[in-house]
């Protein structure tokens, strides 16, 4: 399993940005898709984002869309969360997580981060 590690996350007011990275451990982190997972207190964890391993295809949930933007870096063997126009809704803990394939579903993704805590005030 590839090791993953987030930061970035933070206190923001509603209205401002942030920008999650996520590091791999793992040379074969260009082999791999991507994703953002969020989690807020007493929730379940939800889908907000996926890239393919090459960068170039993206999906989002239809809550960040238009707000968060992902990208990668495979020669920084990283992933970053673009979080632009946050609203309190969005606070939660943000985790990262490796797959083989992009997917909605937090079942295909074997790696996960330890998670980094968004908090917006509105």
């Amino acid at each position: 399993q590839v090791q993953l590690v987030e930061s970035g996350g933070g206190l923001v007011q509603a209205g401002g940005s942030l920008r999650l990275s996520c590091a791999a451990s793992e040379r074969t982190f260009s082999s791999l898709a991507m994703g953002w997972f969020r989690q807020a207190p007493g929730k379940g964890r939800d889908f907000v984002t996926t890239i393919s391993a090459s960068g170039g295809s993206t999906d989002y949930a239809h809550s960040v869309k238009g707000r968060f933007t992902i990208s990668r870096d495979n020669a920084k063997n990283t992933v970053y969360l673009q979080m632009n126009s946050l609203k309190a809704e969005d606070t939660a803990v943000h985790y990262c997580a490796a797959a083989r394939h992009p997917s909605y579903y937090h079942g295909d993704y074997s790696s996960w981060g330890q998670g980094t805590q968004v908090t917006v005030s509105s």
